[in-house]
């Protein structure tokens, strides 16, 4: 069952496909069978990052991209991360609804993901997904965050290149400033740029690159205005992330980004499972009891963290 749904997936069946990402988001027992007929697929996919301030037009961009790609003939993976639904549980937005004019695209597969709480703007579920579509054969995978400010730099540890969005009128330089995205940032975005004060952003982030720290065989971020909704500077942005991908081939980078990737996933799963064992003893309310002596100062919280993950280990 396992080896088919991976050969569809990768011959282009969007159900099969469409099945093997729910595996993923429900933390389904077959995950690990799957996942472990993945890992020689991995490794082809450029990875874009989008980030940025809701409102600064990300999805519109990234809908752009996504031309820009297929007219290379690429097939193209979107995991769009939304808020959590207090109702349902699942995404806000749905995937029709962001990017209309390639939901019908077989080469195109745009999957909108519920951040489900989880910090950094993207599901706990995004790794996992990403290697998925990774292994299916797609070209580039573009990945589209919630846009929630600080926290969201965690976009910049699944992404081969990360595009940092900001739009006139709205502050984005000194909020991309406050919240570490310069650092993370390796092309900037200025969408929106027929509006007023778009070239003051401009300069803004341009100082604010020019102050950071780098040596001279480091990537250099450009600065590049788009008006996505009309297409205007995408080339100029593909153009910008081909030459990104180059640096990073040439510098090594590629693949020391990909193994500190490789090392978060494997730390955060080992995490969620040990967190799994906590919670899941049978008939043990442990971690309560615990809590209720760390919280009366009878005990330590390191003493109890000890005694919990002995339990957990079986020790």
């Amino acid at each position: 069952m396992t080896e088919e749904a991976i050969g569809r997936a990768r011959a282009g069946d969007a159900r099969a496909l469409a099945r093997l990402v729910s595996l993923v988001e429900n933390g389904s027992p077959e995950l690990r069978p799957v996942m472990k007929a993945l890992a020689p697929l991995t490794g082809g996919a450029r990875v874009i990052g989008l980030t940025g301030a809701p409102g600064v037009g990300k999805s519109t961009v990234t809908a752009a991209l996504v031309g820009a790609y297929r007219e290379r003939d690429l097939r193209v993976g979107v995991l769009a991360v939304d808020p959590t639904s207090p109702f349902s549980g699942g995404a806000l937005l749905g995937d029709r609804v962001r990017m209309q004019d390639h939901a019908t695209d077989p080469e195109v597969f745009i999957r909108s993901m519920a951040s489900r709480g989880h910090l950094g703007g993207l599901s706990a579920a995004t790794p996992q997904a990403l290697r998925v579509l990774d292994a299916a054969g797609f070209g580039a995978v573009l990945i589209e965050t919630v846009g929630v400010g600080q926290a969201e730099v965690e976009v910049a540890s699944l992404a081969d290149t990360t595009l940092v969005l900001a739009a006139p009128g709205m502050g984005d330089a000194v909020q991309a400033a406050k919240a570490g995205i310069l650092e993370i940032g390796d092309i900037f975005v200025v969408n929106k740029r027929d509006h007023p004060g778009a070239q003051e952003t401009v300069r803004d982030l341009r100082t604010m690159i020019a102050m950071a720290r780098r040596g001279e065989q480091d990537w250099k971020p450009p600065i590049v205005t788009t008006i996505a909704t009309a297409g205007d500077g995408i080339a100029d942005l593909t153009a910008a992330i081909d030459a990104h991908w180059s640096w990073l081939e040439a510098s090594g980078e590629r693949d020391r980004r990909r193994r500190a990737r490789a090392r978060e996933e494997v730390a955060a799963l080992a995490l969620a499972t040990l967190r799994q064992r906590m919670g899941g003893l049978p008939g043990d309310s442990r971690l309560d009891s615990l809590a209720a002596r760390v919280a009366a100062g009878e005990l330590d919280p390191y003493s109890a963290a000890d005694e919990l993950v002995a339990a957990a280990s079986g020790g």
